[in-house]
């Protein structure tokens, strides 16, 4: 029985519930208190979700989106959909979409959604309140999206569904946040203001569906900040809501939030955690907090062996359909590290160079230098925000899935999982002006924070913003530094998505700072999917490729590469101070400084002038008087 007052399945509802799952089928480890232990996986998820209903057998599953992205599993989206046919597997009721299901654009999602149908598995009811379509000057869908509203359809996706449980008729809504449709740009669709959905849905639900009881699983999120905490604002603003499951800011509520009559409920992330919580009706039919517990999916619980099986039966799709192509192995090993990198759970958290980002970039230099050969062109620099790192290395073997985890995001033009590399070519100017980005646009959104290899600079971070890096030049792995010509043009690497957003940075800086990617003659860059890399005529470097090529590069042991200690330490790449000295903060200037202290001075000028004028006219005004009493 979960904890809290008792109560009966006569007497109350049961709602479990996930979010944020990430196609972690599989079980992984987390560090916490400095323990290592192994959590989450379907399998175990499952027998968790068997022994709730064997309490109450009319507990309702939801799920409240991002189910897809994240691992190896992800790669077989589009022809198996193993995300959410597991759900349905697993017996859910209910889900909606997050903005990763978008991560394959609106044709990556049709074919998801046509492959599940297709497949005869038993699946959830999809909602989707807000999401609506473009429409063209003619009133008609754009045909690129005519794909996914058709699988829409064949799905029944629709803005609510009606679940009936207990003699209750239950209303159940799914949303889109402002924040994670942010995070989908290349959707296709249209994302609609969120409470006025929820307003109209509820409506609808209340006067013409009659429900007992509203349920929104909505994948906007929780935040410390309330003025931008989604989920709660839903809450105050659509108050007929009765309950919440907040998806997508991954947070673990260990006591629901409380709105008014609103109860909020969220579990964490990737299955770590199944959130039960259990409700009833006082007196004046309001639902109030029976129970609410997240109960650990750890290795005390036992891993069902019919959702094992199926598991498997997806790793070998992904062998034949993915992984085949790169020459390697779901769980092959790719080399061992004989210490623990940054946790991903501590990464970001201060603005500081991590090895982990330097092995990344170093990874992207050696990969495309290994492929090119004896036509390899110098690269200058290779860029990785921290924003497209998704998981860490600990102490052990490090497999190829362990390095998809890393970098898992995005698609290429191939439509296969991964962004692919690509290069470009900046001035000397602008790569000092990547390194002013990381050092001034990382306090203001951390996930625009860079590791960049090939580069060494310095910062304060007490000078003034778009003016803290106080030293900047080339560094090669042997720690030599050169100093970089402004004037001219270095070759530089990244993934597809990195390099799309340089070109931001003028948006981000309000016009102070400005990156153009190029192409070796100089000229702009017009369509970044024309420097892609390729291993041969059609197959695309991917970035988790480059990471999972460099680690096979290294010294072996025993037939092992073994990761070497250099990554264990910094290199100064990226090094920070807080000077807080006068002289260190305002010594050179950029030109955009200049100009601030020549308006500083200008204005310190005109007030001195003023000040002066008026202690002049005091002065004159005190001796006329004088003069007249004398």
């Amino acid at each position: 029985m979960p904890k809290g007052e008792s109560a009966t399945s006569e007497e109350s509802l049961t709602i479990l519930f996930t979010h944020d799952l990430h196609d972690n089928l599989l079980p992984f480890e987390v560090e916490r208190n400095k323990e290592k232990h192994t959590v989450g996986g379907y399998a175990r998820l499952y027998s968790a979700i068997q022994a709730q209903k064997e309490i109450d057998r009319d507990a309702l599953l939801v799920d409240a989106g991002d189910f897809s992205m994240g691992t190896l599993f992800q790669t077989i989206y589009a022809t198996d959909a193993p995300g959410l046919r597991m759900l349905g597997e697993m017996g859910y009721d209910v889900t909606t979409f997050g903005n990763h299901e978008f991560d394959f654009r609106a044709d990556g999602l049709a074919a998801s959604l046509q492959v599940a149908k297709d497949s005869g598995d038993p699946l959830p009811k999809i909602v989707s309140s807000n999401m609506s379509f473009p429409k063209d000057v003619k009133g008609k869908i754009p045909a690129d999206l005519q794909p996914l509203k058709e699988a829409l359809v064949q799905n029944d996706v629709k803005d609510y569904a009606i679940i009936e449980r207990k003699g209750l008729r239950i209303g159940i809504l799914g949303l889109m946040g402002a924040e994670a449709a942010g995070n989908a740009p290349m959707s296709g669709v249209t994302f609609n203001d969120g409470i006025e959905s929820a307003k109209a849905t509820v409506t609808t639900l209340k006067n013409d569906e009659n429900v007992d009881l509203v349920i929104a699983i909505s994948h906007s999120g929780t935040w410390f900040d309330k003025s931008i905490s989604e989920d709660e604002i839903i809450a105050k603003k659509v108050p007929d809501i009765d309950v919440i499951i907040s998806g997508h800011s991954h947070t673990t509520l260990e006591k629901p939030i409380v709105v008014g009559n609103t109860l909020i409920g969220s579990a964490g992330e990737y299955g770590e955690h199944l959130g039960v919580l259990n409700i009833s009706q006082d007196g004046n039919n309001k639902w109030k907090l029976a129970n609410y517990e997240l109960v650990s999916i750890d290795d005390s619980v036992p891993a069902d062996p019919a959702i094992s099986k199926t598991i498997e039966n997806y790793k070998q799709s992904i062998q034949e359909k993915y992984l085949r192509h790169f020459d390697l192995q779901f769980d092959q090993v790719l080399a061992y590290s004989p210490f623990d990198f940054t946790p991903f759970s501590e990464l970001g958290l201060n603005q500081k160079e991590e090895p982990i980002g330097n092995l990344i970039g170093d990874s992207f230099i050696y990969t495309i230098q290994q492929l090119e050969g004896n036509d390899y062109e110098p690269i200058a620099a290779s860029v990785v925000p921290i924003g497209n790192i998704r998981d860490s290395f600990s102490k052990g073997n490090i497999t190829v899935s362990n390095v998809f985890n890393v970098n898992s995001l995005g698609v290429g033009p191939d439509k296969q999982s991964g962004y692919p590399l690509l290069d470009i070519y900046l001035t000397g100017k602008e790569l000092k002006t990547v390194a002013e980005v990381d050092a001034s646009v990382t306090p203001i959104m951390k996930e625009v924070q860079l590791y960049v290899a090939g580069l060494s600079y310095t910062f304060n971070t007490n000078r003034f913003i778009f003016n803290k890096v106080t030293d900047v030049s080339l560094q090669n792995q042997e720690g030599t530094k050169e100093a970089i010509d402004d004037k001219k043009l270095y070759r530089v690497v990244s993934g597809l998505y990195s390099a799309q957003m340089l070109p931001f940075v003028n948006e981000k800086s309000f016009g102070i700072l400005s990156v153009i990617p190029k192409k070796k003659d100089g000229t702009p860059v017009t369509n970044f999917e024309d420097h892609i890399i390729y291993m041969n005529d059609n197959q695309e470097v991917k970035e988790w490729y480059a990471i999972a090529n460099y680690l096979q590069s290294f010294e072996q042991q025993d037939g092992v590469p073994q990761v070497p200690a250099y990554y264990d330490q910094l290199q100064n790449r990226k090094v920070v101070e807080s000077n807080a000295n006068l002289f260190a903060i305002l010594k050179n200037p950029n030109s955009f400084i200049v100009t601030v202290y020549a308006v500083i001075l200008v204005f310190v000028g005109v007030v001195v002038l003023l000040v002066g004028f008026v202690v002049r006219r005091k002065r004159r005004k005190k001796r006329i008087k004088g003069n007249r009493g004398s």
